[in-house]
């Protein structure tokens, strides 16, 4: 059964069907961004209308921050709720239900004016939260789970690719031309619900993941006939093999709990090695970025900030399909080491440029510092904390770590969202120096404490702590570590997406197969 027979329209389908909820996550951490002058003079309306009087600038940064932040509080509660949900309804069933969150939350946002309520934005905001902390674990999860085992890496980076699209297209329609208007923007914000109805749609036409009927359902006949169907041939006897085979080293590991990890001495170091990679995802300001860089262009004097921004968009893009090939060839500690720097070192020319904007090239220099900020953060800081945590440990205690991770990563997210206005009102250029900071504490803790993982099984891994292995990893070692080398590669996640949980609560998908993992860690995510 060759590769190329593997990969039938049918599985293209259902992938590409997937991948709209990777887009949704994209799309709505970047359409805050364009309206906010548009949100601004919104809160200022209703507050005259309420109390006759304009709101105070101070009230009004607060009542963005929650609008823009109050998203992560969402996606920090749906991460959680990943395993749990996809376990009990399935993966396809759950991506169906899951829709109806996008639907309640746009629809909250688009008539937010005609109510004249600011709380409807920011409960909207909360909603689709809620809905893409649970897709950035759902979609990874399918997508690894109906791949051909060989393909597995390269479908995986499918969900990146979706996050940083979304982001673009968001910032392409924030435009003033199309719906970034004072008028439009309730629509832009609701224009969420379409993908949500188009997935709904879909799905039903798409297979239930053929491990979630044979590891958790049991069901080995549904199994078969819909792995029939995805991969264009009778001939599925070798997937099955190894689906039973995962099951069955699934039940000899121990899963660990998330307290049993903090308390065992054995994974002490790489629990802190795994926080510290997704707070330096989070802490590098990239959000801040992205979140407010038509701000950012704008008191840089940069003319036309939105096309600098939807500029941005495009580099990201670019910049996450280049990571892709090169994390094998230059090894995570490396790329990571690289991004760090070459962020810290934007920063400080963002700051610069942002000082001296009353000469005319600096709006120049400005743009050229985000553009380098941005390609750095997606050759390592974006993808890598994802893939690396994955590798750190084995199966037992892998998705308790994952959840951990995600959650940090989200935590992160939130404080960075919220604060970020405020500290910019009170330090104004110099406020990315703070983010300089912790990008060079960062690089020293990477420099000392991160090791390669590259091509290492986790048995050597573990022993490079110092610690003996968790014995029950050793059990499953060997391939595990195999299939990881295989598929790591594909695996660039983006953002901030804490696409953790996936495997966190949902056995399976933890057992499935590291690569499984790795991409459905892989994340968004997000940090956008």
């Amino acid at each position: 059964m060759t590769t190329e027979k593997q990969v039938t329209g049918y599985l293209l389908f259902s992938l590409g069907t997937a991948v709209i909820g990777s887009l949704q996550f994209g799309y709505n951490t970047g359409v805050i961004n364009a309206p906010e002058q548009k949100l601004r003079s919104f809160f200022n309306d209703t507050w005259v209308e309420r109390y006759g009087e304009p709101i105070s600038p101070g009230v009004c940064t607060i009542v963005w921050s929650v609008a823009v932040a109050i998203f992560s509080v969402g996606g920090m509660v749906g991460s959680f709720s990943v395993g749990v949900m996809a376990n009990r309804f399935g993966r396809r069933r759950s991506m169906f239900l899951v829709n109806s969150l996008a639907v309640i939350g746009g629809l909250l946002m688009g008539f937010s004016t005609i109510c004249s309520s600011y709380e409807m934005v920011i409960a909207g905001r909360l909603v689709i939260g809620l809905f893409c902390g649970l897709f950035t674990g759902l979609t990874p999860m399918y997508v690894g789970e109906v791949s051909p085992t060989p393909l597995r890496g390269a479908f995986g980076t499918l969900h990146q690719l979706g996050v940083v699209v979304g982001i673009l297209i968001a910032q392409i329609f924030g435009l003033e031309a199309l719906l970034g208007s004072a008028k439009l923007w309730p629509l832009l914000l609701a224009l969420t619900v379409a993908p949500a109805v188009l997935q709904c749609i879909l799905l039903p036409f798409c297979p239930e993941s053929p491990r979630f009927l044979l590891i958790n359902l049991k069901q080995e006949e549904q199994a078969r006939k819909a792995l029939v169907r995805l991969r264009g041939s009778e001939d599925v006897s070798k997937d099955l093999q190894e689906m039973k085979e995962e099951s069955a080293k699934m039940a000899m590991e121990k899963k660990v709990t998330i307290p049993e990890l903090f308390r065992s001495a054995a994974y002490r170091q790489p629990l802190l090695i795994a926080v510290m990679l997704q707070l330096s995802q989070q802490l590098s300001g990239i959000n801040a970025v992205f979140y407010y860089s038509t701000g950012i262009f704008e008191s840089a004097g940069v003319k036309q900030p939105i096309y600098a921004t939807i500029g941005a968009g495009i580099v990201n893009t670019v910049f996450t399909v280049v990571s892709l090939f090169l994390v094998e060839k230059a090894g995570r500690r490396t790329l990571h080491l690289l991004g760090l720097g070459g962020m810290a070192v934007s920063a400080l020319v963002m700051t610069v440029s942002l000082l001296l904007k009353h000469i005319s090239a600096m709006s120049y220099m400005a743009i050229f510092a985000v553009m380098l900020f941005v390609a750095m953060f997606e050759l390592g800081p974006g993808p890598i904390p994802w893939f690396i945590v994955a590798e750190l440990f084995s199966q037992g205690p892998r998705p308790a770590a994952m959840a951990v991770a995600g959650c940090c990563n989200w935590t992160a997210n939130f404080l960075v969202g919220m604060s970020f206005p405020k500290l910019e009102e009170l330090c104004g250029p110099w406020v990315f120096l703070i983010f300089t900071a912790f990008l060079i504490i960062f690089f020293i803790f990477t420099f000392i404490k991160v090791p390669e993982t590259r091509g290492k099984t986790f048995d050597e891994i573990a022993r490079s702590f110092g610690g003996p292995p968790p014995t029950s990893s050793s059990v499953e070692d060997p391939p595990a570590s195999a299939s990881t080398a295989a598929t790591l590669p594909a695996s660039p996640v983006k953002e901030k997406v804490p696409l953790v949980e996936a495997p966190a609560a949902a056995p399976p998908s933890a057992a499935e197969s590291t690569p499984l993992e790795d991409k459905s860690n892989s994340t968004v995510q997000e940090s956008v």
